[in-house]
């Protein structure tokens, strides 16, 4: 296989299930974010970490595909012709936001009580964390334009809302493994 196909030199990009949309299309911007931030995390898990964490951001990267992969299906596409349930897509469930809450509460248990917000950075590795977070983020707001008007799994909405908080929490217990500052943000008082 190709990795060129130039199906998409005129700007259009082909749906799983065959429909083609324009690369702008909220559903490519949406699965593209995605894609986006599992770059970030790969990154993120590429550097001097502890196993465990490299191991649940394996399992979010999978996961990410998973969710590109039903964002990437257009609602109509969802049932085959054929009559079967489903196109052959992994699902993510409520098992899949439980393991991020778990790995959520493991993490603060040994962190200090946040008092303020916290300014990005004082490592490069939770740099790196923070922009998987911002770009998380900005995931989850294209997903949820996507789901107004094209709707699919609403637990996966649910999934990068966790996952962000995931990644905030992994972002404080980098800084204390790597013995960065932690820089609180306190607003100036104007005089």
């Amino acid at each position: 296989m190709k990795i060129y196909t130039k199906t998409g030199d005129l700007g259009t990009t082909a749906l799983y299930g065959g429909d083609r949309v324009p690369k702008h299309h909220i559903r490519i911007e949406s699965y593209g974010t995605v894609d986006e931030l599992n770059a970030w995390i790969g990154m993120l898990r590429d550097q001097e970490i502890d196993p465990e964490i490299r191991d649940t951001l394996v399992e979010v990267q999978h996961k990410l595909f998973t969710i590109g992969a039903i964002m990437a299906t257009p609602p109509e596409k969802e049932k085959l012709k054929s009559g079967k349930d489903r196109l052959n897509i992994e699902r993510i469930g409520e098992q899949d936001i439980i393991f991020l809450e778990k790995a959520i509460d493991r993490m603060e248990e040994d962190l200090p009580m946040m008092t303020h917000f916290i300014l990005p950075g004082g490592h490069p590795i939770v740099s790196y964390c923070h922009l998987a977070r911002t770009v998380c983020r900005r995931a989850e707001r294209r997903a949820t334009h996507l789901y107004e008007n094209e709707p699919f799994e609403k637990v996966v909405i649910r999934y990068l809302n966790r996952l962000s908080d995931y990644l905030f929490v992994l972002a404080r217990k980098l800084t204390k493994d790597h013995n960065a500052e932690e820089v609180p943000w306190i607003p100036e008082k104007k005089s």
